[in-house]
């Protein structure tokens, strides 16, 4: 997910999609674990995307009080 699609999203929407997007890197990990993935790169886009929704949530908490 790009940032500019992050940006878009209402702050419901993000803390929405943040947990969706810990629970499958949470069952990628475990897959991981049991037997190798396909492609293992979607773990470092699993938790890429994670970061982008926790640092548009927290600049728009930051823009809130100030």
């Amino acid at each position: 997910m790009k940032q500019s699609v992050v940006r878009e999203l209402s702050t419901p929407d993000i803390i929405e999609r943040l947990e969706e997007e810990r629970k499958q890197l949470l069952r990628l990990k475990l897959n991981h674990a049991v037997s190798p993935l396909e492609n293992p790169n979607k773990i470092k886009d699993y938790r890429r995307t994670i970061a982008r929704l926790e640092t548009e949530l927290r600049k728009r908490q930051l823009a809130q009080q100030g």
